[in-house]
């Protein structure tokens, strides 16, 4: 009775389930679109960043607004200039049209620089529509 009841267990233990787990409204948020962003900038994987980058009609890869060169040539710019060691959310506020606006300190090697990501949604994601890089010029300069 013991032996059966050890190999049930594992049997039990040996086998796996996939579980579907929806998104939260948290999951789903502009914060984490923002964080999907800064990721694929600091990873330089233009293909994460064409995800979360967008408007209210959706990603900009999804859309026929520009070509893909044009994409992936405005992408390789924001790269330079939003590369980052680390970054820290400062805050965030409402902006019109309901979107949200995050007030966000970039670090790259001694450099900090602080600019504004304005975030939207779309459906039921949330893309980061437009970045100010003029608060961050230097970040693209700075070979460090």
């Amino acid at each position: 009775m013991r032996k059966l009841l050890i190999g049930l267990l594992l049997a039990a233990a040996c086998t796996s389930r996939t579980a579907e787990v929806p998104q939260t409204s948290q999951e789903a948020g502009p914060r984490p679109a923002l964080a999907a962003f800064l990721a694929a900038v600091r990873s330089s994987d233009l293909q994460a960043m064409s995800g979360v980058w967008g408007d209210k009609n959706g990603p900009v890869r999804d859309s026929r607004k520009m070509s893909r060169d044009d994409m992936e040539h405005r992408e390789l710019i924001m790269m330079c200039y939003f590369r980052h060691d680390k970054y820290r959310i400062l805050g965030e506020s409402p902006a019109p049209d309901n979107e949200r606006v995050f007030q966000v300190e970039l670090t790259k090697g001694t450099l900090r620089r602080t600019t504004n990501f304005y975030l939207t949604q779309g459906g039921d994601r949330w893309y980061v529509r437009f970045a100010d890089m003029d608060p961050v010029k230097d970040l693209c300069a700075d070979k460090k």
